[in-house]
């Protein structure tokens, strides 16, 4: 059983000192644990494409030089521009089969799958490299009203049968998230937890949860 990680999800508003802070989260990350942050989505909504790429151009750069991979949420074609790490996907954002030829072999494909086995195992035939179940508690930034809500024992099931890792999202705090560790979450998503105060205190108490 591989450790949990961190999964980064960017607040809407990725300007101003945005970027100090995603900075100060992964130097944070690495210092308690080299590989505790793995991923970073960029999730920003109402800006074209061209604001889009570049308010995401110094994150990306200060994912990469920390080595955590920047997957662009909902847009293929935003990912496919910036030449981003990877995509993730929504139920109504395309097939991973389409993600996957348009940004190659190499990109890193997820895919919400809420609270359903069914959409999970679809979605890896279809060649997602990850599944994400939630909103395992309310959230504000991934929940759906009175969508079903899943159960830690979903990710227990997954991690059992299937090689591709899963993701926990929704709600996810340094003092919800053990349950959802020992259940077999693979990664953490985690947005309002971290960025909603001190990131670096967010990032040191979930490593102690996490790590011990």
């Amino acid at each position: 059983m591989t450790d949990t990680q961190l999964y980064l999800i960017s607040p809407l508003d990725v300007g101003g000192d945005f970027p100090a802070r995603l900075e100060r989260a992964l130097a944070a990350g690495a210092r308690r644990h080299g590989d505790l942050v793995t991923a970073f989505q960029f999730r920003v909504k109402n800006v074209d494409q061209h604001e889009a790429a570049r308010l995401a151009a110094p994150l990306q750069a200060i994912c990469a030089a920390h080595d955590v991979a920047f997957i662009v949420n909902d847009s293929v074609a935003l990912a496919k521009r910036i030449k981003a790490d990877g995509v993730h996907l929504g139920q109504g954002d395309g097939s991973p089969k389409d993600a996957r030829a348009e940004l190659g072999r190499e990109a890193q494909i997820g895919v919400t799958c809420h609270a359903s086995r069914h959409m999970a195992m679809e979605a890896g035939e279809a060649g997602a490299d990850y599944v994400a179940f939630g909103a395992f508690y309310p959230s504000s930034t991934k929940d759906k009203g009175d969508a079903e809500r899943p159960e830690p024992e979903l990710l227990t099931w997954w991690s059992q049968l299937f090689e591709i890792p899963c993701v926990a999202i929704g709600g996810i705090t340094p003092d919800n998230c053990k349950p959802l560790v020992e259940a077999g979450a693979d990664f953490l998503a985690v947005s309002h937890a971290v960025w909603g105060g001190d990131e670096v205190a967010a990032i040191e108490a979930f490593a102690k949860v996490m790590r011990g």
